[in-house]
């Protein structure tokens, strides 16, 4: 049986390996991000309306925004899917070496390899596995000494008593009773449940986000890192809907369920209905690609997106997949009454 060490030499070497072959470093032009760069405007840029109001006059103006707040709202992020991908394929977390930087480092509470049987879903669950690993890198790279360190993560199942975050993300969508457990680590239907509730949410994140960033160079990167998690939603809403309708097997509650969890997106990210499930109002319907009357993907702010991950809508810092809230200047500004 291969050990804990060599697992994660052999993680690292898949990863390296396809960090070289795409070549993903050549954004950040071998350079930290320079702090006193072009700054930003605030969020109320956005098209959301869910953001904090105009602050009053009165203390000192909060320092201008600039793309390291911007892109270490995206790092928390992205530590959050890393961990859970990392776990679920591989059965390994991040290695220390990613985890360091500005602000309070935490531990990862949760995580498990899934023993998959189906070996599409494994081999999707390892290339996204290694894909969020680059991303981690990839921005730590880019933020040079500006990056954050990881936050507490909470991706455990929990008990009935105790519930941990996938357990109480799975009550509030009501995928499972008030006194139920998920445990998306158990199979590899319960495995796509949980990365579906991750997924739009980082694509309409990273939308959110474009308009923030000044940096031409940066804002490529991004990009790339949208079209990245825009395929991989595809991938995990595209087999729901597979499986949802499958023959000679059909699973329609797999359907039921991600229909569920983007109810509570939505529900948490505010009065507007930017969510959308992977059917239509006929079941059989696919709804593949989340867009408006467009064919746009949907944008998110940044207030949406840390209601959605500490499973409230309230203005309170922490909760649910971070526990004692993430590492960045934005998340402390959206409850000071700066436009965030």
């Amino acid at each position: 049986m291969t050990d804990l060490s060599t697992k994660l030499e052999m993680f690292d070497a898949i990863a390296s390996r396809r960090n070289e072959r795409r070549n993903f470093l050549r954004f950040a032009g071998g350079s930290a991000l320079a702090i006193g760069g072009a700054t930003l405007l605030s969020a109320c840029g956005s098209d959301d309306a869910d953001l904090a109001p105009t602050p009053t006059p009165g203390p000192a103006p909060v320092a201008a925004l600039n793309d390291a707040d911007v892109l270490n709202v995206a790092l928390n992020l992205e530590y959050l899917e890393a961990q859970f991908y990392a776990f679920a394929a591989f059965g390994v977390g991040l290695n220390a070496n990613l985890l360091t930087g500005i602000g309070t480092q935490g531990a990862v509470t949760g995580g498990a390899q899934v023993p998959f049987q189906d070996t599409v879903v494994r081999e999707y669950a390892r290339e996204i596995a290694i894909d969020e690993v680059a991303h981690v890198a990839f921005l730590r790279r880019a933020l040079g000494n500006a990056a954050v360190a990881q936050p507490a993560i909470d991706i455990s199942v929990g008990t009935a008593a105790a519930p941990g975050a996938f357990t109480a993300a799975a009550r509030a969508a009501g995928v499972i009773g008030a006194t139920g457990v998920f445990n998306p680590y158990a199979d590899d239907n319960s495995f796509l449940l949980g990365a579906y509730i991750f997924e739009d949410v980082g694509v309409s994140a990273y939308k959110g986000a474009a308009p923030l960033i000044g940096n031409r160079t940066y804002l490529e990167a991004a990009a790339g890192i949208l079209a990245a998690e825009a395929y991989h939603a595809g991938l995990i809403r595209t087999i729901l809907y597979r499986k949802g309708l499958q023959t000679p097997n059909p699973i329609p509650s797999l359907i039921t369920a991600a229909n569920q969890i983007s109810d509570a997106r939505d529900s948490l990210d505010g009065s507007s209905d930017i969510d959308q499930g992977i059917t239509g109002t006929d079941a059989t319907v696919s709804n593949i690609v989340p867009t408006d009357a467009n064919g746009l993907a949907y944008s998110r702010s940044v207030a949406q997106v840390h209601n959605i991950v500490y499973l409230t809508n309230t203005a309170k810092i922490g909760g649910g997949f971070f526990p004692n809230g993430t590492n960045n200047r934005l998340d402390s500004l959206r409850t000071s009454g700066a436009n965030a």
